[in-house]
């Protein structure tokens, strides 16, 4: 079963995500639980947590197709301390949320060193804030997004993501990400089968698919290898049709949230129903 959506609108409320999720034909979901751009929100309203999870098991969505992205101004690398623990709280509130609404998985970029410390310490003290985020939390995985490597950001090679995972404790709620945009602009030629088949081979090697939880389907405004983060529609980008493709004909992307995060919302429809024309 490939889980097909998007990056849905909560406004109004999280329950709202859901009946936006069914509006464009969607099998899975991603939302914010909470302004993605901003430190401190108010807790989640009770009636519309129990709405949230009335309208998923109205409209069949199972907890695990469901991804919300945390904030963007989380860094779990931060290098300095008291930004760090300001980081480390609000991932923490971002897990709690998920825990309420049910939600077993939340998606999040790893950090950045900022030039302030070294790669390796940097992924060190991103491991150990999912370690102490996890301890205070039950059941939610912590999936780790790969980057395309833009400025000082960590996790644009699989050995980053592999070095995280190998620093946290419980491997049983750690997980990563792949958006194909960001690995094409680290450096992943995922664009022809001969360069796809070599990038998750490399994948399945360094980090495994036993951790791959989820997927952001994006093309790439931006060439091989830039480090530039621009998304682009399906198929009019520079990574083009084949890889998306070859995942929905490719049983190791099965039960996993398929994410859309394109830039035109009004094309998700068509989006999904070509995606799901391939398996």
């Amino acid at each position: 079963m490939k889980y097909i959506g998007a990056h849905v609108s909560a406004a109004g409320g999280v329950e709202n995500a859901v009946e936006n999720a069914k509006q464009i034909g969607a099998t899975g979901f991603a939302l914010f639980t909470k302004n993605q751009r901003r430190w401190e929100s108010p807790p989640l309203d009770q009636e519309s947590v129990e709405e949230f999870k009335k309208r998923c098991i109205d409209y069949g969505y199972r907890m695990d197709a469901i991804i919300p992205h945390d904030s963007y101004l989380i860094n779990l690398g931060h290098p300095e301390k008291v930004k760090l623990q300001k980081s480390r709280d609000a991932f923490l509130d971002e897990l709690q949320r998920c825990e309420q609404l049910g939600i077993k998985l939340l998606n999040f970029h790893p950090g950045s060193h900022l030039k302030k410390i070294s790669e390796e310490e940097c992924l060190s003290i991103i491991a150990e804030s999912i370690n102490l985020a996890l301890d205070e939390t039950e059941f939610v995985t912590a999936v780790i997004e790969n980057t395309a490597g833009q400025g000082t950001n960590m996790g644009f090679k699989f050995e980053h993501l592999a070095e995280i995972i190998d620093q946290v404790e419980n491997k049983e709620r750690v997980g990563v990400c792949i958006d194909t945009a960001h690995a094409f602009a680290a450096g992943y030629d995922i664009s022809t089968e001969q360069g796809f088949n070599d990038t998750f081979d490399q994948f399945g090697e360094i980090v495994g698919f036993e951790y791959l939880k989820a997927m952001h389907l994006n093309d790439s405004k931006k060439e091989l290898g830039t480090r530039v983060d621009r998304h682009e529609t399906l198929g009019n980008g520079h990574i083009g049709w084949k890889p998306f493709e070859l995942i929905m004909k490719d049983d190791r992307f099965d039960g996993i949230p398929l994410i859309l995060e394109t830039p035109e919302p009004e094309g998700w429809s068509e989006e999904i129903r070509k995606l799901r024309s391939f398996v």
